[in-house]
């Protein structure tokens, strides 16, 4: 087959009218010629670091939307559905992924559960840990989020370590605000990446320390702001991911938007494009094409170097998408999961008044780190209420792999007016997270969870809306533009409700996320993510 246009080398830094011949899934030829083109052939995006679980899609249905985009390759942690299923839901991805084009390039989860502070469903041992990296088809070892377990010398994470190190494979990091001394000690460990810096000192100082940054733009956590100026001096250290990205921002774009938007501020295209298709493709050592001789044939054909509005995809030489449309078949979806509850009474999310001083939890738009503040406290009969007028709304936990009682707390900057929303989505350990402004309201949204083995749901005074996830806990069983309009649906629910979060369902998905400072709820507790430990919640 034979591809026609400017021919985009990126690591030649040039551009030139030509030609691309591919046989068996590879380049065989690259002939320039003196003929003037309107299109661009460029190899392919790919994301550093994604959960493909966050998009609530299987790999093969998630293929489907990104592939439009441009997006050829991932680096994808399985650690959402290993929390919930562990090997077995590792496997399940892989299975499912392999049904399609797109290169995902598991990793092995390494912080499974992510603390000894919450209840998930599964165990990744070190004995699965050296399992998982035996095999060619585990690329890396994922986001190390243990980092305390790394700086006190926690004998299974290294040992964790050690056995990728033993493999030769990447071992990815997750180290918000770590500095200095503690940061260099990290990175001594043998970790080299990391795409939680959210100030631009944090990341130029890691880069400092021989490290590569990733700049993420998720649903939720926006960093691109905060790290792009850092991209022109740094490029051969920096790629973009976008981590969690829910299915109606997958709708829009992908990789795409984040090389658009870096272009559009006038950063040079070769180092732009340098960090989106070349430099994950080198850190990971991945059978992904960069548009050499040799190489596989993974590229994107566009229509300019500003916009880059893609026209078509190519992946082993195979036309996987052609003008916003995918080219690939659908497969059989299998349903798995872990989900052992019973439904929940109105009354099992009162808090008896103990003082008059509550922690609350701010949650920040954009953001996964939150904030501790201390406010007084609503009673009325002699329980805790939620103060809609001041924003501080009552939140909960609920075990979903065993019939416990929830674990409660209060939340500020989610601004429902009325009602309540819940997500079986809870990183990490997928417990049902709910947020809202009465107990009934919030019951009701539990038992809908409950009642569906999983999903997304919101309650009002005149309506009940859920969107399941019957795959383990997290997954939809439906094709992505099924589920990308229904979560746009719930979404509008919810900021009807009055929340003026951008992203309401990504950012509740991290409230129960322990390993990003600072407070936080898990089902055993309030948990300060700063001193990891619990905390008082009425003080």
């Amino acid at each position: 087959m034979k591809l026609e246009g400017n021919i985009v080398d990126i690591r030649n830094r040039k551009i030139f009218g030509g030609e691309i011949l591919f046989k068996e899934e590879r380049i065989i030829a690259i002939t320039p010629n003196s003929k003037n083109y309107n299109t661009y052939i460029l190899p392919g995006f790919v994301d550093a670091h994604i959960h493909i679980e966050s998009s609530m899609l299987v790999p093969s249905e998630f293929a489907k939307m990104a592939l439009p985009h441009g997006t050829v390759a991932t680096i994808s942690d399985p650690h959402e559905i290993a929390n919930v299923l562990g090997l077995a839901g590792v496997n399940y991805m892989i299975d499912n992924g392999n049904k399609v084009p797109l290169k995902f390039n598991f990793g092995a989860p390494s912080c499974v559960p992510a603390t000894n502070f919450e209840t998930a469903g599964a165990i990744v041992s070190v004995k699965d840990i050296e399992h998982l990296m035996a095999r060619d088809d585990i690329k890396y070892l994922a986001e190390m989020m243990n980092y305390p377990g790394v700086l006190n010398n926690d004998e299974a994470v290294h040992q964790k370590i050690n056995i990728a190190k033993k493999y030769g494979k990447s071992i990815d990091g997750h180290a918000p605000g770590l500095r200095g001394k503690e940061a260099q000690q990290y990175i001594d460990a043998g970790i080299y990446t990391d795409h939680e810096c959210f100030t631009y000192d944090e990341a130029e100082e890691k880069l400092s320390l021989g490290m590569k940054i990733l700049i993420r733009e998720g649903s939720a956590a926006k960093n691109f702001d905060a790290l792009i100026d850092l991209l022109p001096e740094h490029f051969n250290q920096m790629m973009f991911c976008s981590d969690d990205k829910h299915p109606d921002d997958l709708m829009l774009g992908h990789i795409n938007q984040l090389v658009a938007r870096a272009v559009d501020l006038g950063i040079d295209k070769f180092k732009v494009l340098q960090a989106a298709c070349i430099n994950p493709v080198e850190h990971y050592g991945l059978e992904v094409g960069t548009l050499q001789v040799g190489d596989y044939a993974d590229c994107i054909v566009v229509k300019d170097l500003k916009q880059f509005e893609i026209i078509e995809t190519y992946i082993n030489g195979q036309l996987v998408a052609q003008n916003g449309k995918h080219l690939i078949e659908s497969t059989p979806i299998e349903i798995i999961n872990n989900f052992n509850t019973r439904l929940k009474k109105p009354a099992q999310f009162q808090l008896e008044a103990t003082t008059s001083k509550l922690r609350i939890i701010e949650a920040l738009d954009g953001e996964l780190i939150t904030k501790e503040l201390v406010e007084t406290s609503l009673i009325k009969d002699g329980n805790v209420q939620t103060n809609v007028g001041k924003d501080i709304l009552k939140m909960a936990v609920v075990n979903r792999y065993k019939d416990v009682e929830p674990a409660i707390a209060f939340i500020k900057g989610f601004g429902l007016q009325s009602g309540a929303i819940a997500s079986c989505v809870g990183h990490d350990s997928h417990n049902i997270i709910v947020v809202g402004v009465d107990d009934e309201s919030i019951c009701k949204a539990v038992n809908l969870i409950i009642h569906n083995k999983g999903g997304i749901a919101v309650v009002s005074e005149a309506d009940e809306a859920v969107l399941p996830l019957p795959i383990a806990g997290i997954i939809s069983d439906q094709d992505g533009v099924t589920v990308g309009k229904t979560y746009s649906r719930l979404d509008q629910k919810a900021k009807a409700l009055g929340s003026t979060l951008s992203a309401p369902f990504m950012t509740l998905s991290f409230m129960a996320l322990l390993v990003i400072p600072q407070l936080k709820l898990s089902d055993l507790g309030l948990f300060d993510g700063a001193t990891f430990q619990f905390v008082d919640l009425q003080c």
